[in-house]
């Protein structure tokens, strides 16, 4: 199956005139013109346009993509990779014309090099065919990682319960303290344009296996579907999901949610991007009811796209609406991380996170047992490489640690793992 192209292959069309090396496949660039000069940057607005008509691209909307990128070229007739884009555009709608003309728009006005060349030649040959629906992806993981809390044991073994004259200090037997074991996991996801209109079939599947501590194997299974869309001058996607989780074979959780994330029509920075987001998630455990809950979620995100780096931060406002008999009752808190991605060089790239979150309990955890409300702090940080070593297959490195500081010590736990996967993506 011929692929739309190599997002990086646009970059480096942009590029080449300056002899840049090629920037993030996901990151925009800035097109030279053919006779010696500085690269020319679009104002604020037009790379709005420019990156709408992109995202048009990436949801299957072509013909949305076609007016965007046309209104862009427009304005900045001198930008190689939005000509590009639409010649293979205008190719994917059936338009052989149109595309060829704007293929040799590119070739005489860009002298672009061999990368690009071989794109515009693999369309040629494959014939300009109207194409309504995307290719689907898929992506499968294999690996082997060591975690130094499987099951999330407490980091003190110590505990008191009951006040006053009734208190009592108690030791954790073994079991409820951390244990160390090496494990497989197995993961994939295929994602499928299910029309032209910008909706998507999402399935999501994990499976870890302990060598050991069978009773924390677990797997899980998400479907879903996406529809992205404009609505006046907003950018918009709805998802909805549904998923199961399964804890040493046997069903433990089940969840449906809904989010819709927002962008409004508003001047950025340059690379800039900035999005609201609602998420409503029901949560039912089939054999520990008590635990069920609706919890909403309200978020704002930046996106930052820069040549090789793309930065993005969340901060959530969170409500957890539990079941009766919860311990607890109610809990309201708040959610924020960073992640960072980078491109360090041909094949090679690197990613870190850092996220909190912060849950507070409005009732006593449990009245004459342990008599406070429950108030969790839990920071994680991640850090991996990744290695393409050939085409659609990499190796991923990627090391994790988990600090939760709670003011009930029976519910702390400290872990890190470290974990080594092969993956398959687009095969």
């Amino acid at each position: 199956m011929m692929k739309r192209h190599l997002p990086w292959l646009t970059a480096l069309l942009l590029a080449s005139s300056v002899h840049a090396s090629p920037p993030d496949a996901a990151l925009e660039a800035v097109a030279a013109d053919p006779a010696p000069a500085a690269p020319t940057y679009a104002p604020v607005k037009q790379e709005e346009l420019y990156r709408a008509g992109l995202q048009a691209v990436a949801e299957g909307r072509l013909e949305d993509a076609a007016v965007l990128l046309e209104r862009f070229i427009e304005q900045e007739p001198r930008h190689a990779g939005a000509f590009l884009e639409l010649a293979i555009t205008y190719c994917e709608l059936g338009n052989a014309t149109e595309a060829e003309r704007l293929f040799k728009t590119v070739e005489e006005r860009f002298d672009p090099p061999p990368g690009i060349t071989e794109v515009i030649a693999s369309h040629r040959a494959a014939g300009c065919k109207v194409r309504t629906i995307r290719p689907a992806s898929w992506l499968v993981s294999a690996g082997r990682g060591r975690d130094s809390n499987v099951n999330q044991g407490a980091s003190d073994s110590n505990f008191t319960i009951g006040t006053g004259s009734n208190q009592t200090d108690l030791e954790l037997s073994p079991e409820f303290l951390p244990k160390a074991d090496s494990y497989s996991v197995l993961t994939g996801s295929y994602v499928r344009p299910l029309n032209s209109y910008g909706t998507l079939g999402i399935v999501q599947g994990y499976v870890r296996r302990n060598d050991h501590i069978h009773e924390q194997d677990t797997a899980t299974m998400l479907m879903g579907v996406e529809h992205s869309m404009n609505i006046g001058r907003w950018r918009t996607r709805a998802t909805a999901a549904f998923g199961a989780a399964e804890l040493d074979k046997k069903l433990y959780q089940r969840q449906e949610q809904l989010q819709v994330r927002a962008s409004p029509p508003m001047s950025m920075p340059p690379g800039w991007d900035f999005a609201f987001a609602g998420n409503i998630s029901h949560v039912t455990y089939p054999t520990r009811t008590a635990y069920n809950a609706t919890t909403l979620e309200l978020s704002t995100l930046f996106t930052y796209r820069g040549k090789h780096d793309q930065v993005q931060i969340t901060g959530s406002g969170l409500h957890d609406h539990g079941a009766e008999e919860r311990p607890g009752g109610d809990r309201k808190g708040w959610f924020g991380s960073v992640q960072w991605y980078t491109l360090l060089g041909s094949g090679w790239y690197a990613e870190a996170g850092l996220t909190h979150q912060h849950w507070q309990s409005d009732n006593i955890y449990s009245p004459g047992l342990i008599e406070v409300a429950r108030r969790q702090n839990t920071t994680s940080a991640r850090a991996a490489v990744q290695w393409y070593f050939r085409p659609n297959v990499s190796l991923h490195l990627e090391g994790r640690v988990v600090r939760d500081r709670e003011n009930i010590s029976l519910f702390q736990y400290n872990s890190h793992a470290l974990q080594l996967s092969m993956r398959w993506d687009n095969f």
